[in-house]
């Protein structure tokens, strides 16, 4: 019996209490679970009552111009925090406070004109903060310093010339990957402190329609994320211009249009298309890989490890590969199969401090002489040569009695006639001086040779005629084509 009063006393009090917490919210804020949205309401200011068990706030689109100290301290569970399109100008020390649990952050489109160092100190847990679209001039240095979870920072379409890059470091922020300065009043950019980011953050710092003033460093840099494929350079290529001389009606697209660049070297590096963590050796060359890294001290050690996923702590696994005490790895001779990413892990165990550096060997064939005419191909060429010359023999030899005039005989006979036909088509040789009984000497224009035959009074007679006209038997004649196509008329 007690038991059930108990309970029931317990349910009457949650109920008053959740009365009262309702009551002092504003008309209009709709909750739903631990989503508390207030959003589009004209609020000047944060209500006193929040739910304690609220993970989600959405305070948008208001009229809000300053948070009170403690603003959201006693929520342990408030996660998202939404206070986009306000007029919040300036943040107080303490605003945050007791709101370490807090991930998501948006303070986009306000009217905050600087980011002071004691704004987000509270935050250690920060991993996404939304500060795009307000009127920020200047980051403090040590901003980020304390937000060692951060994953994705947004301060594109604000008046930034400066940022301090310096103050991001591969131990400090393991997990950024995100940094938005897009859109913004930079002109010159640190090119060395901008290349001493990690990998991770270079691959995502968006830097696009900003002022920038065309030089060979900067281009240098951009070209080599464009090689990279980086996110950041292949989706705003075109975005990405710079000002000739500092000109700003000579802005030119400098990933689209490169002939600008075309004279430039930048002092201390390499050529542009080869930087340090990208190398190309022939097969059978050694080649020297270094472990680039920050971190300082007599604590550290080294390990490597190979594209096919192997790992090479000192001396090295075998005679092939050897490293060195400052990190140094050696391939002695480089193989095809050796080509790949190589992963440098420098290890502070001191100070629980950990760097990476990422090393692309390109392993190159020996170019070789140029192959000898391959033997088929000449023989093709031999024959169709071979062909062409027979063509031209059997169809192009001139006749002599073009060549000369001679006076024709008065009975016109097969002997004599000048003409192609005559000599091609004639069934029957023509007078000869040789003995009875002999051939005339082979001909290739002859289609047809019968031998001389006597009669019993000794004088030469004509060769047997078929009936018909037409030649229908040759003999011979393989290499004759007039003579299966012709329908001439063969007169004895």
């Amino acid at each position: 019996m007690l038991c059930a009063q108990g309970v029931a006393a317990h349910l009457m009090l949650s109920s008053l209490l959740l009365h009262l917490a309702r009551a002092s919210l504003p008309a209009g804020c709709l909750k739903v679970s631990d989503i508390l949205s207030c959003s589009n309401l004209g609020l000047m200011w944060i209500p006193k009552e929040l739910p304690v068990m609220a993970t989600t706030l959405d305070f948008n689109h208001n009229h809000l111009s300053k948070l009170e100290e403690g603003s959201f301290a006693g929520l342990p569970h408030l996660v998202t925090l939404r206070l986009a399109h306000n007029n919040l100008s300036n943040l107080s020390a303490g605003t945050f406070r007791n709101t370490s649990s807090l991930r998501h952050l948006d303070l986009s489109s306000n009217q905050l004109s600087k980011v002071d160092n004691h704004y987000f100190q509270e935050l250690v847990g920060m991993q996404e903060l939304l500060l795009f679209n307000n009127h920020i001039v200047r980051v403090e240095s040590k901003v980020l310093t304390s937000l060692s979870n951060l994953r994705k920072v947004y301060l594109s379409h604000n008046l930034l010339t400066d940022f301090p890059f310096f103050s991001i470091q591969e131990h400090s922020h393991p997990f950024l990957v995100t940094l938005d300065l897009s859109s913004n009043r930079m002109a010159k950019l640190p090119v060395e402190d901008i290349a001493s980011l990690p990998a991770s953050v270079q691959g995502g710092l968006f830097l696009h329609n900003n002022s920038l003033i065309c030089d060979c460093a900067m281009y240098s840099m951009f070209k080599q994320w464009e090689q990279k494929n980086f996110i950041s350079v292949r989706d705003y290529q075109v975005e990405h211009t710079c000002l000739v001389y500092g000109e700003p009606r000579a802005s030119v697209q400098f990933l689209e249009h490169t002939r600008f660049f075309e004279n430039c070297t930048v002092k201390g590096q390499k050529q542009l298309g080869e930087t340090e963590n990208n190398v190309k050796v022939d097969v059978g060359d050694p080649v020297l890989l270094e472990c680039k890294t920050s971190l300082k001290g007599q604590h550290l050690t080294y390990q490597w490890v190979s594209p096919h996923r192997e790992y090479i702590v000192p001396p090295g696994n075998n005679d092939a590969m050897r490293m060195y005490v400052n990190g140094s790895l050696e391939i002695t001779a480089v193989r095809v199969e050796d080509s790949g990413v190589y992963w440098c892990m420098a290890l502070d165990r001191q100070n629980l401090q950990n760097e990476t550096w990422e090393v692309n060997i390109t392993v190159m064939m020996h170019s070789h002489e140029p192959e000898p005419f391959n033997t088929g191909f000449t023989t093709l060429l031999g024959c169709v040569v071979s062909l062409v010359l027979v063509l031209i023999y059997l169809y192009l030899t001139p006749c002599r009695c073009w060549c000369r005039k001679q006076p024709l005989p008065a009975a016109p006979s097969p002997a004599n006639e000048c003409s192609a036909q005559s000599s091609i088509l004639t069934p029957t040789p023509p007078a000869s001086t040789e003995g009875p009984g002999r051939k005339v000497s082979n001909n290739k224009h002859v289609v047809f040779l019968e031998p001389i035959k006597e009669v019993q009074n000794g004088r030469p007679k004509e060769a047997l005629i078929s009936e018909n006209p037409k030649v229908h038997v040759l003999r011979n004649n393989a290499d004759s084509f007039n003579s299966v196509f012709s329908d001439t008329t063969i007169v004895a």
